[in-house]
């Protein structure tokens, strides 16, 4: 009888034949010569992904190479916003290459505005976590997904011109989406997004395509990355095989195709400096300092040890300047950012490290870092105490406004995603009492596209302080010093009650 054959003596023929010195020879490199080699097969039309927030992470090399293809065109391009005139995506708007975009934000970007208002490119305006949440899906193989941002506004009911004609009629609007209840609560549903292609800026790349980003320069990167057909990627350095540790890598070589060199300067779009608390107040006349002094120094006052903290631009950004003694809270944005500090010193300034504003900022210590879809989940899921944010009107039982004017299109940003879940996010307003013009911006129901509907808990403003009920209404809680009831009376139009023990803002 024959013995039987080890195993090990069976297998051990296989994995030489496999693994052999010659092997070596087909070893994996991604890396290309040039961005021109790069996007050399790219072809329209097609959806590409383009990672990127204000001006940090963007992919500029490769978008340039894409710009450089005038035969690239008919593209339909998924991204946060379209850069500015001249700069990045914006070259694209410019060379008409582009003809649709998927984006959260116009900002200031008067080229992107007037091309979509004048009916040269369509826009599907949509809520900034459900971009990143679109993309992060779809990288899964998850086709739809429902979600609470922006249900009960104008996205969900469809009435968002996606394109214009050019005598400024509506050629053709947006779809109403399809919603659902679970334990209670109403979602929307979103379908995924699937990409053709992916232009991503990482810090870091090896040969095998596994890449590293840097500060806040994830973002949507990630989530795009792992979503396109083919992704393409850009890396301020290419470095050795094991250079980076496995566990610093946030972007797997399995989802790249190429890699390229990245060139040129980074830019920063809004350069901000730390200042003195009363000097980032100054705003306009002495009057009008002294209304965000006490907008301010009474939001301040919201802030709870421990809490996790997310603030809109303007106002809500100064509040932590007035945190009281002793009181420690995390600052969450986002762009992918947990422990987030104050504006740098001259010279510290970063482009990889920006607040939502697209202002440089800083990081405090135990600070960490994710992507865009990390920092939506954690809001969605209610792990954020606190959002503050500004308004253009409030209504009586809550419902919020702040991303629309007539005739005005800035965008959604995340402000949808903040509110979506006020029964685990206190939502608070501050803001001035009236518009320019004296008119009340607290309604009986607001006259401007929704944000969030019966989601604001507290407002806060130059004269009071009220609460707000989903179910009962407004109830003034404070008043600011010399202001009176019947004051605040005529210039709220919404109905309130009065609380026994009413209070002087202090």
């Amino acid at each position: 009888m024959s013995r039987p054959v080890p195993m090990v003596s069976v297998f051990r023929p296989i994995w030489r034949r496999h693994f052999s010195a010659s092997t070596a020879k087909r070893a994996i490199d991604k890396r290309c010569a040039s961005a021109n080699e790069a996007v050399k097969n790219m072809k329209g039309p097609a959806t590409v992904l383009v990672g990127g927030f204000g001006f940090s992470g963007v992919p500029n090399t490769l978008i340039d190479a894409v710009r450089d293809r005038p035969d690239i065109k008919d593209l339909t391009v998924v991204s946060n916003n379209a850069g500015m005139p001249g700069a990045g995506l914006g070259q694209l708007l410019e060379s008409k290459q582009i003809t649709k975009m998927i984006a959260s934000f116009i900002g200031e970007n008067k080229v992107f505005e007037k091309m979509y208002l004048s009916g040269d490119l369509s826009l599907e305006l949509t809520p900034q976590g459900t971009i990143a949440e679109k993309c992060a899906a779809g990288a899964a193989g998850v086709p739809a997904f429902y979600t609470p941002a922006a249900f009960g506004t104008i996205i969900q009911t469809g009435e968002l011109p996606v394109r214009y004609n050019k005598d400024g009629s509506v050629a053709e609007m947006s779809k109403p989406k399809e919603t659902r209840t679970f334990n209670g609560k109403e979602f929307l549903l979103e379908e995924s997004i699937f990409g053709d292609y992916a232009l991503i800026k990482v810090h870091k790349a090896d040969r095998l395509g596994n890449c590293q980003f840097r500060k806040a320069m994830n973002n949507f990167n990630e989530a795009m990355a792992k979503n396109a057909k083919v992704t393409l990627v850009e890396a301020d350095h290419i470095v050795e095989v094991g250079e980076i540790a496995p566990e610093d890598i946030h972007l797997q070589g399995i989802y790249v195709d190429a890699v390229i060199q990245s060139t040129g300067e980074k830019q920063i779009e809004k350069v901000t400096y730390a200042k003195d608390p009363s000097e980032m107040l100054a705003a306009g006349s002495g009057e009008a300092t002294k209304r965000r002094e006490r907008i301010v120094k009474r939001a301040a006052k919201e802030f709870k040890d421990g809490m996790y903290v997310n603030l809109g631009i303007g106002i809500p950004l100064i509040a932590p300047s007035y945190l009281p003694e002793g009181v420690e809270v995390i600052l969450q944005a986002e762009n992918g950012i947990l422990g987030l500090g104050g504006y740098p010193k001259p010279g510290e300034e970063d482009p990889d490290l920006i607040n939502p504003g697209k202002e440089t900022v800083t990081l405090n210590r135990g600070a960490s870092l994710f992507g865009s879809h990390e920092s939506f989940g954690m809001i969605r899921a209610g792990k954020i105490d606190l959002t503050m944010l500004g308004a253009l009107q409030v209504s009586q039982y809550g419902d919020l406004a702040n991303f629309m004017l007539p005739g005005k299109v800035k965008g959604v940003g995340g402000a949808m995603d903040l509110v979506a879940n006020p029964e685990k996010t206190k939502v608070v307003v501050t803001m001035e009492h009236t518009d320019k013009k004296g008119n009340p911006k607290i309604l009986p129901s607001c006259s401007f596209p929704l944000t969030g509907p019966k989601c604001v808990s507290t407002i806060i403003t130059d004269l009071a302080v009220f609460d707000v009920s989903p179910t009962e209404g407004l109830t003034l809680i404070e008043h600011a010093e010399g202001v009176t009831v019947e004051e605040i009376r005529s210039k709220t139009a919404a109905p309130f009650k009065v609380a026994d023990d009413l209070k002087p803002m202090l």
